[in-house]
């Protein structure tokens, strides 16, 4: 058993047009989120990672927070922000520098200290360095603490934001991570997500056992099934119904996010009696960009009149097409009510599980790989051809591959798509997804810059060895 970090949850909130979408990218160092002068631009919560020296965490840009408006779609931003400020680590109240203090920011202010979160002040707009103990003087009566002046547009004090918050975050409990394999059951509201969870527990030949989980109210459930040990990730599922706020808006993607990422697998719970959703998108999305081995589970199949062979192949097709990113992952049909397959879950989740973790020798792979690039070669781009020398395998966890090669900047993503379609076809990894990197070969690499230099004789520079590779990685 050891330690292990959960990562953290950064949420950026405040009114409309105040800069959040602007500071989201200056964090992730990307223009990720739509920045515009139109109040109301960011409706839903975008999560993002980011990394500030060794501290990884997940940034959320949310909706700006207004309390005059009243119709469904701005009660849904509002709902959305607040969920993202009950379950987020650590708060950025981002406020206008230029305009001052606003009524609105009196009752943000408020409601954040009755929540009692770990907030940070930031005085966003601030781009004369020179004033900014004026600029940010009067929000000190918003009774948060000292006013942190930056400037999103213009990136002035950004990275003291970023080490204020990673201190905070350095401060955040580590929980103890059990020797087991861990299973987040995930999903839109109503698909079955706490049936499932009961039923699995709820076996005599199961023994069940609490232990301490995350540091607010989560409660991680250890499970045996046919003598191997699981333990079933808190999800919104899970959680007490007394302890959820929104009613039919009580499921947060954040919770989810925070259940994958605490799990070996994900287990993304459907409703047979529903298309797949765009949240469903966003969840199997998110288990995707984290690399996590996943079960897609159809649930309520009882409900389905026509249950033969041709109505569940017609069925998968339909959640292969919603869901294309993740081919990957087995489908399985199931319902609490028949309990038919639904333990299937276990022997799936651990195959999954074993398939992310897997591992193939340098010389195998180069075998499949020669044989692709043989068969089909990348196609040439600008007068150029790229060519594949080798490959080779650098981590697991999801299974990654380097591949090395002239002019990789010219090998597409379709082309990447088809290496990996042969490489599941050769080795399976049914489960967990892939990555497959470019990477300059270095012999050819190291030729050109001696040629530059006018040192290039006739001497042959070594191919670089595997665990350089990985290093390079």
């Amino acid at each position: 058993m050891g330690k292990v970090n959960q990562g953290a949850l950064v949420a950026i909130v405040g009114r409309p047009n105040v800069g959040k979408s602007t500071l989201v990218n200056r964090f992730v160092g990307e223009r990720i989120a739509i920045v515009d002068d139109q109040p109301g631009v960011t409706r839903d919560r975008m999560y993002l990672n980011c990394e500030w020296g060794t501290q990884e965490f997940i940034v959320i840009d949310t909706g700006g927070l207004i309390f005059e408006k009243e119709d469904d779609i701005h009660t849904a931003v509002q709902q959305q922000a607040w969920m993202a400020i009950d379950e987020a680590d650590v708060i950025v109240f981002l406020v206008d520098g230029q305009e001052g203090v606003n009524p609105v920011d009196h009752i943000i202010a408020k409601e954040l200290r009755q929540r009692k979160k770990d907030v940070i002040l930031a005085v966003n707009k601030v781009d004369d360095v020179y004033t900014e103990d004026i600029a940010t003087a009067e929000f000190f009566e918003l009774g948060l603490g000292n006013p942190q002046p930056l400037s999103a547009i213009h990136r002035h004090h950004t990275g003291d934001l970023l080490d204020n918050i990673v201190e905070r975050l350095d401060s955040d409990v580590v929980i103890e991570k059990e020797d087991t394999l861990r299973i987040a059951v995930v999903g839109k509201p109503n698909v079955g997500k706490s049936s499932i969870v009961n039923t699995l527990l709820g076996e005599n030949r199961m023994t069940v056992s609490d232990i301490s989980g995350t540091t607010r109210d989560a409660v991680d459930t250890v499970c045996k099934h046919n003598g191997n040990s699981y333990t079933l990730v808190d999800t919104a599922g899970i959680r007490k119904k007394s302890k959820v706020r929104y009613g039919i808006e009580r499921f947060s993607v954040v919770r989810a996010i925070k259940s994958i990422q605490r799990a070996d697998v994900v287990v993304l719970v459907l409703d047979a009696t529903d298309p797949v959703s765009e949240q469903e998108q966003r969840i199997a999305g998110m288990a995707q960009d984290m690399g996590k081995a996943s079960l897609i589970v159809v649930n309520k199949w009882d409900l389905v009149e026509d249950k033969s062979s041709r109505t569940m192949n017609e069925f998968a097709d339909e959640i292969r097409e919603r869901l294309y990113f993740m081919n990957y992952a087995p489908i399985l049909f199931t319902s609490t009510v028949t309990k038919k397959r639904l333990f299937s879950i276990f022997e799936l989740s651990q195959a999954a599980s074993d398939e992310n973790q897997r591992r193939i020798t340098t010389g195998l792979f180069n075998e499949v790989l020669n044989e692709i690039v043989a068969m089909n070669p990348p196609p040439a781009r600008k007068n150029r051809r790229p060519k594949i020398t080798y490959g080779t395998q650098v981590s697991v966890a999801p299974p990654t591959f380097v591949i090395f090669s002239t002019y990789p900047a010219l090998i597409e993503d379709p082309y990447l798509r088809h290496i990996e379609r042969r490489v599941r076809e050769n080795f399976g990894f049914t489960g967990t997804p892939l990555r497959i990197l470019r990477r300059e070969d270095d012999k050819r690499k190291k030729r050109g810059q001696a040629r530059r230099a006018g040192q290039y004789g006739s001497g042959r520079s070594e191919d670089m060895t595997v665990d350089e590779a990985r290093a390079q990685d």
